[in-house]
């Protein structure tokens, strides 16, 4: 007697949602900022406090979200996130409904919570719909596909909001309203899914180490302290170089709102095909190989972009609305300035894999709790944009941009020098 192979396809198709999730809520944030600028008259770097303290949230439940998922498992993480994440988008339905005065703090206030959520999914979804497609070629397929539907969605997002908030010279909140609805309404449908069906729930190996001290193991590791400021490093380059973009094209007359969102979606757009790439050349290409070339090539794009004149305007192709209302690409003018940025985003798809294998080989036992001090490291996604944010009131769009310059000099060396690993003679087993 033969026994039927269980079928989580149900469950399956959530997780590719949540990967979804994940990239809608984080990418909600940049456009958002522009509404509030709008909104409540705030400076660039006030924009970027609600993309900041959805980042900040992971430097605060990195590490807890790692106990939670070895003592509770996966499903009982799962729930708590999306419940998490539903309250975080709810508060920050609600400060448009809040009084002018306070809607502000309001709206920064969901959006940390929203940034706890997005920790602790980006915790749980990737070892779940590897357990759920049964491990294995299957279930890394699974998480690529994830991947790629992350990348469609962080496409999506900035066009969306650019589409809702117009060219109107006072955007609100508000305006936003249709995708918060969406939002909540996925979280919802996910939670009542993944309550009433069961998934397994891998036996988890229990170290008999102290999470403290395999912590203090893995920062012995010269090239694996280096890969940590690397990955805060790089998902704040990752973050900034579309984010600042929106508000420096939504600020040019020729360009507009509805465009600058067109655009930015654009680049993570590119990010979404660079990545489909390197999944398909990883097996040749070293990770040392494929962070230098990528860095060297993103920092001469900034320093183009750097360089340029603004006043230089080309015909970028975008994706962006038609005439009936569907999503197409079609031609926007830009300063030339904006190809350089959003080219970046074919070099900034893959460098996430690329830094952390290079940061956690040879780390053996260690690896594990190292990779509970990467999420940790998350938070540089908010605090770089903010400080770009800063250095753009005080010296203008442009030169915010040798923030992001710097970054990436700091990725070049990390994959030239700074990720050889000189400790080998550390007992790891």
């Amino acid at each position: 007697m033969t026994t039927k192979k269980k079928s989580y396809a149900l469950p399956i198709i959530m997780m590719i949602a949540l990967f979804g999730m994940i990239s809608f809520v984080t990418n909600l944030a940049a456009p958002m900022g522009q509404v509030l600028k709008e909104q409540f008259g705030v400076s660039n770097f006030q924009g970027l406090l609600g993309n900041a303290a959805n980042f900040i949230a992971y430097a605060v439940m990195g590490i807890p979200g790692g106990m939670m998922l070895q003592r509770i498992g996966y499903k009982k993480t799962a729930l708590i996130a999306i419940a998490i994440g539903f309250v975080g988008v709810l508060i920050q339905f609600l400060s448009g409904h809040t009084p002018q005065g306070a809607a502000f703090s309001v709206y920064l206030l969901g959006a940390f919570v929203a940034g706890f959520s997005m920790c602790l999914l980006n915790t749980v979804v990737n070892p779940m719909l590897n357990t759920l497609g049964g491990g294995g070629n299957k279930g890394n397929q699974l998480i690529q596909v994830g991947g790629s539907f992350n990348s469609l969605m962080a496409t999506l997002t900035p066009a969306l909001v650019g589409i809702l908030i117009g060219e109107a010279a006072k955007a609100n909140i508000k305006d936003v309203f249709p995708v918060l609805y969406i939002a909540m309404g996925v979280f919802a449908l996910v939670f009542v899914v993944l309550l009433a069906v069961n998934i397994p729930e891998p036996h988890v190996a229990q170290s008999k180490e102290p999470l403290g001290k395999l912590m203090s193991g893995a920062l012995k590791y010269r090239h694996f302290i280096l890969g940590a400021i690397a990955i805060f490093v790089y998902v704040g380059v990752e973050v900034g170089t579309p984010g600042i973009m929106i508000y420096w094209l939504s600020d040019n007359p020729e360009v507009g709102k509805t465009i600058a969102g067109f655009v930015a979606g654009t680049y993570w757009f590119l990010m979404l095909i660079g990545r489909l790439i390197g999944a398909s050349v990883g097996n040749k290409v070293s990770s040392r190989a494929m962070l230098t070339s990528t860095s060297l090539v993103g920092l001469v794009l900034i320093l183009l972009a750097i360089f340029s004149s603004t006043s230089t305007m080309i015909s970028l192709p975008v994706l962006q609305r038609s005439a009936i209302g569907a999503l197409s690409f079609g031609m926007a003018q830009v300063p030339v300035n904006a190809m350089y940025i959003v080219l970046v985003g074919l070099c900034t798809s893959i460098m996430w894999g690329s830094i952390f294998n290079l940061a956690v080989e040879g780390l053996g036992k260690y690896t594990a709790a190292a990779s509970g001090l990467f999420m940790v490291l998350v938070c540089g996604g908010g605090i770089l944009p903010a400080f770009q944010g800063f250095i753009a009131d005080k010296a203008g769009f442009i030169p915010s941009y040798w923030v992001i310059a710097l970054g990436l000099v700091y990725m070049l060396f990390y994959a030239l020098a700074g990720s050889k690993n000189v400790h080998k003679e550390i007992q790891t087993q």
